[in-house]
């Protein structure tokens, strides 16, 4: 019997939406892309010596990016927040490479297990919007940290023609949620829509938060925060849906 497929609204940010999409259509499905943020990168960033720092803290793949683009020292250590930031550094050309999963914190008490502080700090590497949690459970274990900005998000305008176009229809319909910013810029953009044909799947617990006011027809929360735990989620639920 054929599987049925669905269309995926994709809301995260360029170029990883790109990235989603590929994934997307490989198991079946038609990837609908329209990314509620826009990644700016800042002209006014400044960065200490690579020779003065002890690593590099990236927080997002778009992170990696945006440092590889003004830098091309790669001797430091990268510490990446998940799968999708690791593979991103190395294909920057960082040889020396540490994969934690989870969120920021788990990522900070995942460098506190592999090494030890020195007496030269580490670079955390993310948007301007960044909270300082890492940076504050770095210190708890006893880390210097400083902190490159290299990047805004800017909310889209609006949401694509082509994700306007499936939100008004009544067939079920699936839609990704990569982060709470990400959450909160498509529940403004679709604030007077009905959309209680849209199965929801989100990266985690707070990057949903966002779209509890919404009519929303199921949100699921990925088992682990990331794009793994996001397909596997997705494929779920689209499995039962299907039964």
């Amino acid at each position: 019997m054929t599987r049925p497929t669905f269309p995926v609204l994709i809301t995260r940010a360029q170029p990883g939406a790109d990235e989603t999409a590929r994934r997307v259509e490989q198991i079946g499905h038609t990837a609908i892309l329209s990314p509620v943020l826009i990644m700016e990168e800042r002209s006014d960033a400044v960065l200490p010596s690579a020779e003065t720092l002890s690593g590099l803290v990236f927080t997002s793949a778009n992170a990696v990016r945006a440092y590889a683009g003004l830098r091309h020292d790669r001797f430091l250590p990268a510490w990446g927040v998940g799968p999708a930031t690791a593979t991103a550094a190395r294909a920057a050309g960082f040889s020396d490479v540490h994969e934690s999963a989870g969120n920021a914190l788990d990522l900070a008490d995942f460098i506190a297990r592999k090494t030890a502080p020195t007496h030269k700090p580490l670079l955390h590497i993310a948007n301007a919007a960044a909270k300082g949690d890492l940076k504050q459970r770095l210190a708890v274990h006893g880390f210097e940290t400083k902190f490159a900005p290299l990047y805004d998000m800017r909310p889209a305008a609006s949401l694509s023609d082509a994700a306007y176009e499936v939100l008004s229809q009544d067939a079920p319909c699936v839609l990704l949620i990569h982060s709470a910013k990400g959450a909160q810029r498509f529940a403004e953009l679709c604030q007077d829509r009905r959309l209680n044909h849209l199965i929801t799947i989100a990266i985690s617990e707070s990057a949903a938060a966002p779209l509890n006011r919404l009519d929303l027809k199921t949100i699921e929360i990925a088992p682990s925060p990331n794009e793994d735990g996001l397909f596997h989620a997705m494929e779920a639920a689209l499995a039962t849906l299907s039964a």
